[in-house]
């Protein structure tokens, strides 16, 4: 079992150095989201070995079940057993609407303010390699492509991930090991999400090895990277802004390029713009064709050069 756990922290330890490189020797300070489920119990205890003195932590309740200050509350008493800063966080305006993405802008919302307040430079959530296999299976059933399938990454801004390679059982195991019972909440359990379904069907299979599926989008992710890498000097090269919006001198491309493009384009005019993908697929079939269609708010004139601007405002009679 000590063997084990000294894996575990060792591991740990490599992740955190590869997604910070210098933390351990540096000053900075590394936020905690908690939520007192066993995957963040463990980000806890483990960062908690790796570096003391430069964490803190914050759990958000939500205000969407009964149970959850008490769990918040648990948490800050087990940080404040081990000499560790916690702050509980609830949002000022109740959640509505889809309540699980609702509920994660406005965690992610209080998060940062709370970062800024404490002068934390780095966030650590405990996403692991089971979340990532199922975030990719939603993804496929959703059609996703290859950045949704690039699934969860290790890193985005300040916030990392250093728990994508480990899973959930092994996790669990480290808390249960150092005597913790984790938050049991309710909502993982319900059918009404997605996840959990997925979840449960990925539980009647045995023989899998979740860290894997990590692996996989860790390819994906180093391809479209490499997609946009290849983007950007096309863009430069081919890409002009003018008085009203932008043009497209060269559209001779693979069909992934091409669409990397038309959404460039879109978004020098409409930065809010986010069509879907058939809107996509669609639009870059009527350029080809010289024809000229509306894409929210921008003009799209096909032909040898596509161009793009805001469209007129129609006049009111």
């Amino acid at each position: 079992m000590e063997d084990d756990a000294a894996s575990l922290q060792s591991r740990f330890e490599a992740a955190l150095d590869r997604l910070i490189p210098g933390f351990p020797s540096g000053d900075q300070r590394l936020g905690l989201a908690v939520s007192g489920g066993p995957d963040s119990l463990a980000l806890l205890l483990l960062a908690f070995q790796s570096c003391p003195d430069r964490i803190a932590a914050a759990t958000v309740d939500h205000g969407l079940r009964p149970a959850a200050r008490a769990e918040a509350e648990f948490v800050a008493a087990l940080c404040h057993e081990r000499g560790i800063a916690h702050r509980i966080l609830k949002p000022v305006v109740p959640i509505r609407g889809s309540i699980q993405s609702a509920a994660r802008h406005a965690r992610y919302g209080l998060l940062h303010d709370w970062m800024k307040e404490e002068h934390i430079q780095w966030l650590a959530t405990a996403h692991h390699a089971d979340d990532q296999l199922e975030t990719m299976i939603m993804r496929i059933l959703r059609g996703s492509g290859i950045d949704g399938m690039s699934g969860i990454r290790e890193t985005r801004g300040n916030i990392i991930r250093p728990l994508l390679h480990f899973q959930k059982a092994e996790l669990q195991s480290h808390v249960a090991s150092q005597g913790i019972e984790a938050v049991d909440d309710p909502s993982n359990r319900d059918q009404g999400f997605d996840r959990v379904r997925v979840r449960k069907a990925l539980g009647d299979l045995e023989g899998f090895d979740s860290r894997l599926a990590s692996q996989s989008a860790s390819a994906l992710g180093a391809a479209r990277e490499a997609i946009e890498w290849m983007v950007d000097r096309i863009a430069t090269d081919h890409i002009a802004t003018t008085d009203f919006g932008c043009t497209v001198s060269q559209t001779a491309f693979p069909a992934e390029i091409r669409r990397r493009l038309l959404l460039r384009c879109l978004h020098i005019c409409d930065p809010a713009l986010s069509p879907r993908g058939s809107q996509i697929d669609q639009t870059i079939i009527a350029l080809d064709n010289g024809e000229t269609v509306t894409l929210g708010d921008i003009l799209c004139r096909g032909g040898a050069v596509w161009h793009f601007q805001p469209a007129p405002k129609r006049r009111n009679n």
